[in-house]
């Protein structure tokens, strides 16, 4: 029963004005620390609960929700510096949706978490600059657009407060540049179109981005301003230690109801609208980003350009009006394909979906099971698991939105060992794969057919299998697990799960789920698929595109690299060829991707500074000054290893143990990279080197080549296209033609030959040079 309202004085000389039940205060009262706080409102059994007012000696003022002695649910809170967030609150921290205006009158509005902005939000600068799109650990990550005060705009990706991704850049005079960034720099192909030139539609290209979704695969996160990262005031919980915790949420209909329905105002914020609502601004008095210095009249001359880390390496002037009717010509032939390929392209969709819910049953499943050793009856025949998935649900499975399937998983405890021997968490892999975001369907890279996934965080490909694939991975994946377990550098394609879905038509689809040998934070410009041989080894020029994967002849570098990475790289090439002869595979290949670093002396051709130069929070070390790009003379450095200052986050990149330089006295080593911070080195990933451009000597005058003859690179590689059906006629032809053996010879011992043959053709393009 509550008592009524009195006065009690403690030890430490704080004072209690209000109601007590027994000798907790509850009810309405008046709490005074010693040191000056005041906090006034409900009470509940010794705590703050309910509605309340706190003043703290600093001047910050809290007037809002209380509950379990935290500052929890709706309040206003005035800091000491003038600063002012109204919105919701979670356990003292700002979490949910809410509005700070800053010191210095910047505004935040939009979502929050754990006490940064995380979510889709609009932050405002006081010198007249916009964001509105999507946070994540307090910086503008995922999807959003930014609007400068002189009219510039982006609408693209970010990542850690900087442009990362696809986007387009709309310069106040009109003009557009399409194209392709990497940690705030142009890098890569892209479209510039000059004012007043027609360009394609901003809507269509929105929308080809995912853009006009639920909004559901936004990132969130942004602290642009460093007041956020100061002390708060500590909240002083008089009685609470020695009383109970478990009524913090009890009273739960006392809180106020208002961050539920900022939520619901927040859910409609789209990035793209706010790009296509901006009309057009004024024109710009200064030449910007691409040189705006072209002529207002070229109506008919689009630019393609290429870049590096920010410098323009190539550019081709092309006519608007050809492009025009190439494009035109391009939607006939697709709109015929689409009507011949639609079934194809639904069936796809409802694949990945199922896919999906397989993967998820499966996950869910065997992680439970204890971990132990792998026996030899779990690569046997009834080493499955299988699963009928009707649309209307079952006992054992959720209804869905695809068609009815039955699911087999093959060897799950043999591909569960492997995946906590790759350092994968089930959570985050079953997140990675079946999470909302969803899977992005690739075209197929070769002549297989097969159908490609990739995971929206891209750590995963997933890959069709044809039956004698599938039959080749379940033969060779009792020695694959024992090679692996051996050699953990090793860097043949790493398989995560086996899995087939059989639709109502008895139509069966197997998949393989492999580690993306190409997941990274750096940029990957160039792609070559490598198997040492001749023919057929090129690609048509007119169909290269940013993303092709190149072949043997279109190479024209060779990488020299520090003495011991190299030593350890063929070491481990060798001792895998020797496992794929033992299986009998051939036609396997190295897939190779180089990062390339811009040489210092190509920084005056650099982007002038359209990026955040004038916030102070701007992460230091971006590679950004007030006169421009300020790129070191060297790429890259070799430092020695230091564990606390590289990620160590697990992932399928992972490849091992750190590597050793012999530039460095046989330390390991971490690849330094100027604005971008430490890489792990492992074989395979992050390996700096050297690339030369093999350029020919009657080609040196002309305009359409490489401005350099050497450059910094980061090398990416692994082995693929292990799973080749052994076929001793086909391959002993492709083998005579290709590679020019005696046939004789070759149909002997040919898995061995063409071992030593992809081994002679890396060593010339990884000479015995060290850098």
């Amino acid at each position: 029963m509550e008592d009524s309202e009195s006065e009690k004085a403690f030890s430490n000389r704080d004072v209690y004005i209000g109601k007590f039940k027994g000798i907790l205060p509850h009810g309405k009262g008046k709490y005074a620390w010693s040191d000056g706080t005041i906090y006034e409102g409900d009470w509940e059994e010794g705590k703050m609960t309910g509605k309340g007012q706190m003043i703290w000696t600093s001047g910050a003022k809290y007037v809002g929700d209380f509950s379990g002695g935290y500052l929890h649910g709706y309040g206003i809170f005035t800091g000491p510096d003038g600063s002012l967030y109204q919105g919701c609150w979670r356990m003292n921290i700002q979490h949910g949706i809410g509005k700070k205006q800053y010191s210095n009158s910047d505004i935040y509005e939009g979502s929050w978490k754990e006490g940064v902005h995380e979510g889709n939000g609009r932050y405002s600068w006081n010198s007249g600059n916009t964001y509105v799109g999507s946070w994540k650990g307090g910086k503008m990550c995922g999807r959003g657009v930014m609007k400068w005060d002189n009219g510039d705009l982006f609408n693209g990706f970010w990542l850690n407060g900087l442009r990362d991704g696809s986007g387009i850049y709309r310069f106040a005079d009109g003009g557009y540049y399409f194209g392709t960034w990497s940690r705030g720099l142009k890098d890569g192909k892209g479209t510039f179109y000059p004012a007043g030139t027609k360009h394609p539609s901003l809507k269509k290209w929105c929308s080809s981005l995912g853009y006009y979704d639920d909004g559901k695969g936004l990132l969130s996160g942004s602290l642009l301003n460093s007041e956020e990262g100061k002390a708060r005031p500590s909240v002083k919980r008089c009685l609470s230690e020695k009383t109970s915790g478990g009524g913090i949420l009890r009273n739960s209909s006392r809180i106020s109801h208002k961050c539920m329905s900022l939520d619901k105002n927040w859910t409609h914020l789209d990035p793209a609208k706010e790009f296509l609502m901006y009309g057009s601004s004024r024109t710009l008095s200064h030449n910007s980003e691409d040189g705006q210095h072209e002529a207002q009249d070229n109506n008919c001359l689009v630019y393609e350009r290429e870049y590096m880390q920010g410098v323009l390496i190539k550019e081709k002037v092309k006519n608007n009006m050809e492009m025009s009717k190439k494009g035109k010509q391009r939607k006939v032939k697709e709109a015929k394909k689409s009507c011949i390929d639609f079934l194809r392209g639904n069936r796809s969709y409802y694949l990945m979906l199922n896919l999906q819910l397989g993967i998820r049953y499966t996950v869910g499943k065997i992680t439970p099971v204890p971990v132990r050793e792998v026996r030899s009856s779990d690569f046997g025949d009834r080493a499955r698991i299988r699963m009928y998935f009707p649309r209307k649900g079952s006992q054992f499975t959720p209804p869905h939105y695809s068609i009815d399937f039955s699911w087999k998983d093959y060897c799950p405890m043999v591909f569960r060992n492997l995946r906590e021997m790759f350092k994968l968490d089930a959570a985050e892999y079953m997140m990675s794969i079946c999470g909302d975001d969803g899977l992005r369907e690739l075209s197929s890279p070769g002549k297989s057919g097969s159908i490609f996934y990739l995971s929206h965080d891209d750590r995963f490909v997933i890959k069709t299998l044809k039956k004698t694939e599938l039959k080749v991975l379940l033969r060779m994946l009792p020695s694959y697990y024992s090679h692996v377990g051996e050699h953990e550098n090793t860097l043949i394609t790493k398989f995560f799960g086996l899995h087939r879905i059989t639709l109502k038509t008895r139509r069966k689809v197997r998949f393989v789920v492999m580690g993306n040998m190409f997941c990274t934070e750096l940029r990957i410009h160039r792609r070559f698929d490598l198997k040492g041989s001749t023919l057929g080894r090129c690609t048509d020029p007119d169909k290269i595109k940013e993303n092709t994967t190149l072949k043997d002849l279109d190479l024209p570098f060779e990488f020299h690299m520090d003495k011991l990475l190299r030593k350890a790289l063929f070491k481990q090439i060798s001792l895998d060829c020797k496992f794929l002869e033992s299986q009998h595979i051939i036609d396997y290949s190295l897939l190779l991707g180089l990062h390339f670093r811009a040489p210092e002396n190509l920084k005056a051709f650099s982007q002038p500074p359209d990026t955040i130069q004038n916030h102070d929070s701007l992460p230091a070390g971006d590679g950004v000054t007030a006169g421009g790009l300020s790129i070191p003379p060297k790429g890259l450095v070799l430092v020695t290893h230091e564990p606390g200052s590289v990620s160590t986050a697990p992932g399928p990149h992972i490849r091992g143990s750190t590597l050793k330089a012999y530039s460095l006295g046989d330390k390991e080593v971490d690849l330094l990279l100027p604005g971008t911070g430490r890489l792990r080195v492992q074989l395979g990933v992050n390996m700096p080197a050297r690339a030369n451009h093999k350029l020919p000597q009657d080609e040196a005058d002309s305009t359409d080549v490489e401005l350099f003859e050497f450059y910094d690179v980061v090398l990416y590689m692994g082995i693929i296209d292990i799973l080749q059906e052994y076929n001793v006629k086909k391959k002993l032809e492709h083998a005579y033609k290709s590679l020019r053996f005696d046939p004789l010879t070759i149909s002997a011992v040919e898995p061995t030959l063409y071992g030593k043959r992809f081994i002679n053709f890396l060593e010339k393009v990884f000479p015995n040079i060290a850098i």
